[in-house]
C-alpha cells in the first residue's frame, strides 16, 4: 500500500523553546497537521484533513482565540486538496476520510472533499455534530461539515492490534487499516494504523503531542504541555492511553512507528523514512 506523508497546515506560535523544545522563547515555533494520503483498493483515503480551502478564505471561522494562539500559516499549497492535485489525482479521487477526531485542525478539509465518506468514532460524531453530547464551547467548527457529508461510524469493538482493538475501517476489502480507539484528547478520539511494506504506521492524532512523549522518561515543553491539558476531554484517559503507545513502541518499535499530528519532528522521521513516498517539495511547511 502506497503512503504519502502530508503537512497540511503549518502553525507558528511564538515562544519556540516553550512548544518544539529548541530555539529560543522569542522565535516562531513550528507545528504541523501531519496526514496521510493512502492509495488503497477501494480509491484513495486520507488520514485527517489538516486545515481547508473555507478557513483559509474565512480565517475567523476557525476562532480568534485559536488563530492568535496558533498563528497558521493559511497558505492554500498546504490543503489536502491541493497537494492531491499537485500529485496528480483528482479531488473526487479521495473516497474515504479516516479522521483521528474532528478537531478544527483536523477536520477543516472535509468540505474540500464532498462525495467522500467520513469515517469517526460515534462518540466524536455524537459530542461534535449531532450535541447528544455536550461539548465544550467553542470546540468543534460545526461550518467544516454543514454539507452533510456521508458518515461512517466506529465503536469500541474490533480485532487485537498489538494489545489494542483495531476495526477494519474500509472492511476486508481493505484489511491493513484499522481505526484504534485511543480516547482522551476527544472522547471519540482515535488513531488509525496503517501496514505498508511489511510494516505498520500508527497516525495517534493527538493521543501525544511531542516526541519525546514517547520515551522511556518522557519529556514535554512547558508551553506544549500546558495547551495538551487544556485540550484533554478526559486527562486520566489521556495519560493512560500515552503510557499504553510507550509500551507499544517499547515492545514491538521494530513493526510499529507511531506518529502524532502537530510535531515537525516525528514528520520530519517519516518523510525522511523508509515509507516516504511524496516529492521532497510537497507537503513542506
Amino acid at each position: 500500500m502506497r503512503v504519502h506523508h502530508l503537512n497540511t497546515g503549518t502553525m507558528c506560535p511564538i515562544g519556540r523553546r516553550l512548544v518544539n523544545g529548541t530555539g529560543s522563547i522569542f522565535q516562531r515555533a513550528r507545528m504541523v497537521c501531519h496526514c496521510l494520503l493512502i492509495e488503497t483498493n477501494d480509491g484513495l483515503a486520507l488520514v485527517d484533513t489538516g486545515i481547508g480551502l473555507d478557513d483559509i478564505g474565512n480565517p475567523p471561522r476557525l476562532g480568534p482565540k485559536w488563530v492568535r494562539q496558533t498563528t497558521p500559516r493559511l497558505d492554500p499549497a498546504e490543503t489536502a486538496v491541493r497537494q492531491v492535485e499537485a500529485l496528480g489525482y483528482s479531488k473526487s479521487d479521495v473516497r474515504h476520510l479516516l479522521l483521528t477526531h474532528l478537531d478544527r485542525d483536523h477536520a477543516g478539509g472535509i468540505p474540500d472533499f464532498p462525495n467522500a465518506k467520513v469515517h469517526v468514532h460515534r462518540r466524536e460524531h455524537d459530542m461534535a455534530v449531532t450535541r447528544r453530547t455536550p461539548a465544550p464551547k467553542g470546540r468543534y467548527i460545526t461550518d467544516q461539515w454543514k454539507h452533510g457529508p456521508q458518515w461512517a461510524f466506529y465503536g469500541e469493538g474490533g480485532e487485537d492490534w498489538f494489545g489494542f482493538k483495531g476495526v477494519r475501517a474500509l472492511g476486508d476489502r481493505e484489511p491493513d487499516i484499522l481505526m484504534i480507539p485511543l480516547p482522551g484528547h476527544t472522547l471519540g478520539h482515535c488513531g488509525i494504523a496503517v501496514r505498508s511494506r511489511g510494516k505498520w504506521l500508527l497516525h495517534a492524532g493527538d493521543a501525544y503531542f511531542f516526541h519525546g512523549q514517547m520515551q522511556a522518561s518522557p519529556k514535554m515543553p512547558l508551553v506544549l504541555g500546558m495547551f495538551q491539558r487544556r485540550a484533554d476531554m478526559d486527562r486520566a484517559m489521556r495519560v493512560q492511553n500515552q503510557e499504553r503507545l510507550r509500551t507499544l513502541k517499547a515492545n514491538h518499535g521494530d513493526a510499529v512507528t507511531i506518529f502524532n499530528s502537530h510535531d515537525p519532528v516525528d514528520y520530519e522521521n517519516c518523510r525522511c523514512g523508509q515509507h516516504q513516498e511524496v516529492p521532497a517539495h510537497a507537503g513542506a511547511g
